[in-house]
């Protein structure tokens, strides 16, 4: 006995000869010839090929005072300040040149390295350390402005979090 998966399997065969057999054997007719123009199609208009200028970059101001103005926008970046003498006490072993004092209303604020820092241990017996501005006085923690500020979290958790993540 035959299964009925050879009569599905010759079904298929067949109707493949079909699709690719078919329109060999039908007829056509023989007075109809496929008409090939004999003019190449044209666009009908040309474009040009140059790119065009982005409009908000070739806008020139409309007069001189314009032009003045327009000049003034860009404020100067403050100097950089020196840094700060060191003291005679004794040396500081907590490397601060990697911070910086986040106060706005500071000199220093924003400067890596100035030696206006100094560290002042661990406040409440926490993991991160409190930096003191000698610039203005102000205290800030060591981990201001990193992604862990403010969490709850475990560091060790969050790094393990943002590995897996990025692992996929």
């Amino acid at each position: 006995m035959i299964p009925h998966h050879v009569y599905y399997q010759l079904v298929m065969l067949v109707l493949l000869w079909l699709c690719l057999m078919l329109p060999h054997l039908w007829p056509s007719l023989p007075g109809v010839a496929h008409k090939i123009p004999t003019q190449s199609i044209k666009s009908k208009r040309k474009r040009s090929r140059e790119p065009k200028p982005f409009a908000g970059l070739t806008h020139n101001p409309h007069c001189a005072l314009c032009e003045q103005q327009t000049a003034e926008n860009a404020p100067a970046p403050p100097p950089r300040l020196d840094p700060m003498p060191l003291t005679h006490r004794r040396p500081r072993t907590v490397d601060t040149s990697m911070h910086f004092c986040p106060h706005l209303n500071c000199d220093y604020c924003g400067w890596l390295g100035l030696n206006n820092l100094r560290a002042n241990g661990h406040p409440s017996g926490g993991q991160w350390r409190q930096f003191h501005c000698t610039s203005c006085d102000g205290y800030f923690p060591e981990h201001h402005g990193t992604i862990v500020h403010g969490k709850q979290a475990a560091v060790e958790l969050i790094v393990h979090v943002l590995a897996c993540v990025a692992e996929g």
